[in-house]
């Protein structure tokens, strides 16, 4: 369907308010000739790890996303953890949380429609406050995000006055607007070395601050909260893959338990377990994060056999196509954070890039 003519004429609004509020006639959503031949170039990048069958089902609707993403001058964000169909089909931007929102604040949309979890979306109108931050389903949350709250990291600063309190990015906009600084998994080590402090508040992950605390002199006083992704694996299970096949290679996010990481050959974040697998080039591998990650990854690194423990978010995988196009055509679940935390919640994101 041609989005662009029904949308000049419906509406005399100024451009940029009609892309944000026009509405839209719903496609037939029909796998069509054109519409194959549309989708071509991503069933080609796909065609290895989406199974056939499932096709005709996913190219209608990312030929139609497609299309609405530029009515609505909208630009799609895609963490790491989402399938390939949202991954290489109708992602603009892809990456880790951080990654994704430092990028939509470079390019020209009015719309950021973020393919993640809630916290993600709060990052990403933090710092683009003046565009329209979509989420397809409000519902995408995180168990780290809901561990702790701005009235939890207010008491830790009573009990340990003066100690800075640093937070891992995956929390919500109201818990980073009390912090002293916010880190990634790829950065936190640098970013708690940087302050200059025997010791540090490091919220909410407790197996990333058992990571940082394993390298790293100063002191780590830690939250109890964890990813119920990264929580299940266990190093047992890892020594049976590692059994079985003793050339395979064991990958691990630090959000994992000690256990885990001790097995491991490699530990890092999502973006460094990506460069350290295509850097691999060949061989079979264990990705002890995400499942779909492996499924993304795979996709552009034929030569590597992923070995799945598969643990999947149940969060991540609320988003759907279908729930991307209804987002787009209804302009629907907007992410709104008050004006004051968003300007006390960017403080500590900005120390943190400001670090070399």
């Amino acid at each position: 369907m041609d989005f662009s003519s029904t949308f000049e004429a419906s509406t005399s609004l100024p451009a940029v308010a009609a892309r944000r509020y026009a509405a839209l006639p719903r496609p037939s959503l029909q796998f069509t000739e054109e519409v194959a031949a549309k989708t071509a170039p991503q069933w080609e990048k796909m065609k290895s790890v989406v199974p056939s069958v499932e096709w005709p089902f996913f190219a209608p609707y990312i030929a139609a996303i497609n299309d609405l993403k530029v009515v609505r001058n909208a630009v799609i964000l895609a963490h790491n953890y989402q399938t390939p169909e949202i991954f290489h089909g109708v992602a603009d931007i892809v990456g880790d949380s951080l990654q994704l929102a430092l990028e939509a604040t470079r390019v020209k949309a009015d719309v950021i429609v973020q393919c993640g979890v809630h916290f993600m979306a709060e990052t990403s109108k933090i710092l683009s406050p003046s565009k329209t931050v979509l989420i397809p389903d409000m519902r995408a949350g995180c168990s780290l995000a809901t561990s702790i709250t701005a009235q939890d990291i207010r008491a830790m600063k009573a009990m340990y006055p003066g100690v800075p309190v640093v937070t891992y990015v995956n929390t919500t906009a109201e818990v980073k607007a009390e912090s002293d600084i916010c880190v990634t998994s790829s950065n936190a080590v640098k970013i708690v070395e940087s302050l200059g402090v025997d010791r540090v508040i490091f919220l909410p992950d407790q197996y990333l601050a058992k990571w940082v605390a394993s390298q790293s002199k100063v002191k780590i006083i830690a939250w109890k909260g964890a990813c119920e992704v990264h929580e299940r694996f266990t190093g047992a299970e890892l020594r049976a893959f590692r059994d079985a096949d003793p050339s395979v290679k064991i990958i691990a996010h630090p959000e994992c338990p000690p256990d885990v990481i001790a097995e491991a050959d490699f530990t890092g974040s999502t973006a460094a377990m990506i460069d350290w697998t295509k850097k691999l080039g060949r061989g079979r591998v264990v990705m002890v994060t995400e499942c779909s990650m492996a499924d993304n990854v795979a996709a552009e690194a034929p030569d590597i056999e992923f070995v799945r423990p598969c643990n999947l978010c149940p969060h991540m995988k609320r988003i759907t196509l279908p729930k991307i196009l209804d987002c787009l055509l209804e302009m629907k679940h907007e992410v709104e954070i008050d004006p004051v935390i968003i300007e006390r919640a960017r403080l500590p994101i900005d120390r943190m890039i400001a670090v070399k």
